[in-house]
């Protein structure tokens, strides 16, 4: 088990794939760790793709500082797991939390990546994100890591996902007890309190950019998605069918195919952002269509844009 040194701390690692091969960085949610992208090493590297995943600070097997993490030290850890790919061109995806640093090292790095895929991610706290992580975070102190797991899993995952769970519920939670510390979980949500808004410095980004949404994310809907798509120069922004904020979760092989054919269309020079809005298909492999003309992305249901 690899890891790399931030000051007085040790970040844990994994590298697959063939050396000379273009990579993958995939970033964690804020209660995830890096075994659940395990799905997206086997199909990336089935593609020709050398994979990296790490868990934060705060997370999984890396050291869970018992004081304040903040979001500059992420951002440093995965400058110097990039750092270890060599000179290859760099693909970097995040969800959630792991897209907002992901977005911050794509302004602050710009250079070193040959894409960005942010996933359910945000670029500001709106009230209603501020409120909801305000109540996830006192939800932990008061009740721990199983309580946090109860309110957010039906934030996060479809009722056709969480079914099947239900009998067992605990021993799919248990993972999350094992690995995830309660006091490091309240130390990462504890680096929203100096959080300032990324938006001004979106057009910094000019890495070709996909934004993947969940079509019914709750947690950080459409219009949060809507600001990195304006924003950043060379996006595009992709609806996931049927998705909630943890498809990557949920629909794995999907998200992992729109992953390598973003790549595939960068490192070929097909890629064309031009802010547009695409519906991906509903299984890996199908075709994506242009959101349709006429009609308002930013509404749950078709209602058609008035003409100034």
């Amino acid at each position: 088990m690899p890891f790399l040194t931030h000051g007085a701390h040790r970040v844990r690692y994994e590298l697959d794939g063939p050396k000379d091969a273009p990579a993958y960085v995939l970033v964690n949610g804020l209660t995830q760790y890096s075994e659940l992208w395990g799905a997206y090493r086997d199909a990336l590297v089935s593609k020709g793709f050398r994979v990296a995943t790490f868990d934060l600070l705060g997370q999984g097997a890396s050291d869970k500082p018992e004081l304040f993490i903040s979001q500059d030290d992420q951002v440093e850890a995965l400058h110097l797991l990039i750092g270890e790919l060599g000179g290859g061109p760099v693909f970097l995806g995040g969800i959630s939390f792991g897209g907002l640093i992901t977005l911050r090292y794509a302004i602050e790095h710009g250079d070193k990546i040959a894409g960005l895929v942010p996933m359910s991610a945000f670029a500001e706290l709106s009230p209603q994100l501020m409120l909801l992580g305000n109540a996830l975070r006192t939800g932990l102190i008061l009740g721990g890591t199983s309580y946090l797991q109860d309110l957010l899993l039906p934030m996060n995952l479809s009722d056709s996902w969480l079914k099947p769970l239900l009998g067992n519920l605990d021993a799919v939670k248990r993972q999350g007890w094992l690995i995830n510390d309660v006091y490091a979980l309240q130390n990462l949500m504890e680096s929203f309190l100096d959080f300032r808004p990324l938006t001004p410095l979106l057009p910094r980004i000019t890495a070709p950019t996909m934004i993947l949404n969940g079509e019914f994310d709750f947690l950080t809907p459409r219009s949060l998605h809507e600001t990195l798509r304006l924003g950043i120069p060379d996006s595009s922004l992709v609806i996931i069918p049927n998705a909630y904020h943890a498809f990557t979760l949920e629909k794995a092989a999907l998200t992992a195919d729109l992953l390598a054919r973003f790549a595939e269309d960068v490192l070929a020079k097909r890629w064309q952002g031009n802010k547009a809005v695409w519906i991906a298909p509903d299984e890996a492999g199908g075709n994506m269509i242009p959101f349709p003309a006429g009609y308002d992305h930013l509404r749950a249901i078709p209602v058609q844009k008035a003409t100034s």
